[in-house]
């Protein structure tokens, strides 16, 4: 696949999935705008080694940030076509927790995960409707469709909403040209997830899959690409599980 001349912008991009994102993008020829909030230092490694990149610094979590993000994005690349919603954490809150901590853990999680993927969402209609169309590309999770653990359950709240909210943009925005994926991985192997294998054993973690090897970044990044360069259009509204067979649908 031959992205050349489009403009992608994937968040949370300086490591994870989102690394791999961008790294199959720029190695398929796109213009990629790496967001990171705290990863300066590995964003700035992308950007020497493809020089079709540019880094852009934000704090998901604070709505004003979110938004200078899409317009420096915009200033920079002069257009969009295809926005990346990848940024997330994964942040336990146990039902036991004091109602205060609780509801902490909620609101960060629900304003990274749900909220500034709306904003952005919102924000690229706009532009994607100006431009005569655009992708959107939410990475969601397992967690929308089998549920997760208890002390996750704004992860999984707000991987719902980023479901509902995809496949409402395909139904609503589709005559403007405006297509929306939603691909969703089961437990991948990345920095994030290194505390849980340490805490369940990988041999636990394996027992749930149907394969024989944890789902990696790498087995992720080039479906994303492939959604990126048209040539899965008329899937519109679509979600691509990928978790290893650990939750078939």
């Amino acid at each position: 696949m031959n992205l050349h001349g489009q403009n992608i912008l994937v968040t949370g991009a300086s490591r994870g999935i989102g690394k791999s994102i961008a790294m199959h993008a720029l190695k398929a020829n796109a213009n990629v705008g790496i967001h990171y909030n705290k990863g300066a230092a590995e964003a700035n490694d992308l950007k020497v080694k493809y020089p079709l990149s540019q880094t852009f610094q934000a704090d998901l979590s604070n709505m004003d940030e979110v938004e200078l993000l899409f317009e420096n994005a915009i200033e920079y690349f002069g257009s969009l076509d295809t926005i990346v919603l990848n940024a997330g954490v994964f942040l336990p809150h146990s039902t036991e927790d004091k109602t205060a901590k609780w509801l902490d853990v909620w609101r960060r999680t629900m304003a990274i995960n749900l909220e500034a993927a709306g904003l952005l969402t919102k924000m690229g209609i706009e532009h994607f409707k100006e431009r005569g169309g655009g992708r959107f590309v939410f990475i969601g999770s397992r967690a929308a469709f089998r549920g997760e653990t208890e002390e996750y359950l704004a992860y999984a709240a707000s991987k719902g909403g980023l479901t509902s909210l995809s496949r409402t943009v395909a139904r609503s925005f589709g005559r403007y040209n405006i297509k929306s994926f939603v691909v969703a991985p089961g437990f991948t192997r990345t920095e994030m997830a290194e505390d849980a294998i340490r805490k369940y054993g990988e041999g636990n973690i394996l027992s749930e899959l149907a394969l024989n090897e944890i789902t990696t970044p790498e087995d992720i990044a080039p479906v994303v690409v492939l959604m990126c360069s048209g040539q899965m259009d008329h899937a519109t509204g679509s979600t691509i599980d990928i978790n290893a067979g650990s939750y078939i649908r």
